[in-house]
């Protein structure tokens, strides 16, 4: 990425910004809204997708534990139940560990423009459930385990498997649970995908995260401002207007891949 233009590197931390707000104002995200512009700027996953593997990381473990530390202080003398469901969250990664791998070697194996139109167009699916304001939902034993093991392969080629995944978990986990149980699942979905760059000698961008991670820690602090405000609130325009973005977004990207 030492190669880029003034302008790109100023698109590219104000795309970390974006990410940043997304991951903490909706809980998941921050790749699948973020990943499509970043691609627009620069055509090559695998330079991206460790910058954002790490933030993952580091904001994922960083609301898990805050939030868990807060509901410590809040509990009383009485037993108090955990702010993770963590009986779900293993029976779920159960069905998803497999495809997860999977999509772990199909990234690492396919070409950059094939994974870019793969990204590019599993983005416009996920768009035109935003933009008609009908996302995915799942309410079947079949339907939960078809959903886990296509955002598990997603998850492990580009990221961007958090609204299937978020699909299924909505229907069987508490809502007060919900967003420390996704981000206790982001942490080790992401931290098997550290694991697959470090083994196959992907540079991890580190001299840039002096930087971006400044960026997205700015878009975090955002985030959960906007978080308070929309967690008792719908927000139907919001998504509609990200959707139609995101498909245009996604058919230049498309375009760009191949010409």
């Amino acid at each position: 990425m030492n190669e880029l233009e003034a302008w790109q590197y100023i698109l590219i931390g104000l795309l970390f910004v974006w990410s940043g707000f997304v991951r903490s104002g909706l809980g998941f995200g921050g790749a699948v809204l973020s990943l499509p512009f970043l691609l627009l700027v620069h055509n090559d996953p695998l330079i991206f997708l460790p910058i954002i593997a790490v933030h993952l990381l580091v904001f994922s473990a960083f609301i898990a534990v805050t939030n868990h530390r807060r509901n410590g202080k809040q509990a009383s003398l009485s037993k108090v139940e955990s702010n993770i469901d963590w009986r779900y969250l293993k029976r779920s990664l159960k069905i998803m560990i497999v495809p997860k791998l999977v999509g772990v070697f199909g990234l690492l194996t396919l070409p950059t423009e094939l994974m870019g139109s793969i990204i590019f167009t599993i983005v416009m699916v996920y768009a035109f459930g935003y933009a008609l304001n009908k996302p995915f939902t799942s309410n079947s034993t079949t339907l939960d385990a078809s959903f886990l093991m296509l955002g598990g392969y997603i998850s492990g080629t580009s990221l961007i498997g958090a609204p299937l995944i978020v699909a299924v978990y909505a229907s069987h986990v508490a809502k007060h649970q919900l967003r420390d149980t996704l981000f206790a699942l982001w942490f080790i979905l992401v931290l098997i995908k550290c694991i697959a760059f470090i083994w196959a000698g992907i540079d991890f961008q580190l001299i840039h995260h002096l930087w971006l991670l400044p960026c997205a820690t700015f878009g975090h602090i955002i985030g959960m401002r906007f978080h308070e405000k929309i967690i008792h609130a719908e927000t139907p325009l919001f998504f509609r207007l990200l959707g139609i973005t995101l498909i245009l977004v996604s058919v230049i990207g498309l375009w760009n891949a191949w010409n």
